[in-house]
């Protein structure tokens, strides 16, 4: 049965985090749909995030919404627009209501849980991602981020009422897996499923998560 994947990114807002993913999903007969978010404009607020991923995604039916790290803001904004069957969360940001990107670090507690993260990019998001992987991603160079979403309130009530899955990574430094568990439990009441991997598993692991995000429930 064809499906199609709407694949968030997080922060820098680029669709190529995806780039090895896509492909794996795509060799089974589904449709993939990369929104580039506008995140590089510091006229751009969390709903020009949304309307980025409604744009792109309009008109199609049973979408699994995947998203990554602080995609699940705008992702959730946009779920209510879309045809959705069900979200998948990968490393996700997960808010609350009333709550703004920039406070989510210290009211999730994760300002703490991260205390003794790496401060070196490589070792923070890119210790488990193939060098090859990690060189071609430096070459394009770092995607933009505004500050501007960071201060935007989630608008929303509520986590939308849809089925909603949480992938977490082993070892990931930034958002390390007892906080996620505790996060994912306490805001979804949901048991994240973990993979063996950092921050960036569409990178460091690509064929695990496209099996994650093929599971149906």
């Amino acid at each position: 049965m064809s499906t199609t994947y709407v694949l968030v990114p997080g922060a820098g807002g680029d669709p190529h985090y995806w780039h090895l993913v896509a492909p794996l999903l795509e060799r089974g007969g589904h449709r993939v749909i990369t929104p580039d978010l506008p995140a590089a404009d510091d006229d751009a607020h969390l709903c020009d995030y949304a309307d980025a991923i409604v744009a792109a995604a309009d008109w199609q039916v049973g979408i699994v919404l995947v998203a990554q790290s602080m995609g699940a803001f705008p992702a959730s904004m946009a779920a209510a627009r879309l045809d959705v069957e069900r979200i998948v969360l990968v490393a996700p940001m997960i808010p609350a209501p009333g709550e703004t990107p920039g406070e989510w670090w210290s009211a999730t507690g994760q300002d703490v849980a991260a205390r003794d993260a790496p401060s070196d990019i490589r070792e923070l998001f890119f210790h488990d991602v193939p060098g090859p992987v990690t060189e071609e991603v430096f070459a394009r160079g770092a995607p933009e981020q505004s500050g501007t979403p960071f201060g935007d309130r989630w608008p929303l009530d509520a986590w939308p009422d849809l089925p909603t899955r949480v992938v977490a990574g082993r070892r990931d430094r930034l958002f390390p897996l007892g906080f996620m568990r505790e996060l994912s439990q306490a805001r979804l009441g949901v048991e994240p499923e973990v993979i063996d991997s950092g921050h960036l598993p569409a990178f460091s692991t690509p064929e695990s998560l496209a099996e994650r995000l093929r599971v149906q429930a």
